[in-house]
């Protein structure tokens, strides 16, 4: 059986394509995801020794918003919902919004974005762990009962006619195991990244609350971020409301 044949030449064939290009798919998924995991992993690093080394939560928020990551992100969105201008009065409506809730909601939200930013692509890789074994399944049986009506046309039932045309059946099975195995490492491995990153954001989301406890939950107005509306990469921060 040429496993590189045409995939119109016969429904296993077909089947084992369709399983190569869940291969292909499964890889470039591990490649894009670890790159993907790398740089934020690096950059998040990076601005918690910033941010630490920050006088105060006032002077880290020009820090916020020059660097990237998911950290950067979340803290942000609580900039963004605690911040006030240096001019208001105590008398104004903006004054009486409760900052608390608003953060709270602002930090919860935000890093619920990044969760599906970085969920992508594991549903795929999910998807191929556990389908990939009954496609190579469906591949099988169908090579076998393609076999059995060549074997009875043919009228001869020996070991030579019989082990050939279902050992080629039995390829697709073998293939749908290789293609599922990688597939659900893979998936494992990330999905168990994707839970420390989170963890990690949920620790420096409670920092940043007890910080902004002890500002009152309030900081003053940055000239960059009253300037750019609170954007993070070039998306506008939703602000609880």
């Amino acid at each position: 059986m040429n496993l590189l044949a045409s995939p119109f030449e016969s429904i296993e064939h077909a089947v084992i394509w369709l399983l190569v290009i869940f291969s292909v798919a499964t890889w470039g998924l591990a490649l894009l995801k670890g790159v993907q995991f790398t740089r934020l992993k690096v950059q998040d690093r990076k601005f918690h020794k910033q941010f630490w080394a920050a006088s105060s939560l006032d002077s880290a928020a020009q820090l916020a918003h020059e660097q990237p990551g998911a950290a950067a992100r979340v803290a942000l969105a609580g900039y963004a919902a605690i911040q006030v201008p240096d001019n208001a009065h105590a008398a104004d409506l903006s004054q009486a919004i409760n900052h608390q809730d608003r953060l709270e909601r602002a930090l919860r939200q935000q890093i619920v974005r990044e969760r599906r930013s970085l969920e992508t692509g594991l549903a795929i890789l999910a998807s191929i762990g556990s389908t990939s074994p009954f496609i190579g399944l469906f591949g099988t049986v169908w090579g076998i009962m393609s076999a059995l009506k060549g074997i009875s046309a043919a009228g001869s039932a020996s070991l030579e006619t019989v082990a050939g045309p279902i050992g080629a059946a039995l390829v697709a099975t073998g293939v749908g195991i290789a293609v599922a195995v990688p597939a659900v490492l893979v998936y494992n491995y990330f999905l168990r990244r994707l839970k420390l990153t989170a963890a990690d954001l949920d620790d420096f989301a409670h920092d940043f609350y007890s910080l902004a406890q002890k500002n009152a939950f309030r900081v003053l107005l940055h000239p960059v971020l009253n300037k750019s509306g609170a954007t993070v990469a070039g998306q506008k921060v939703k602000e609880a409301s």
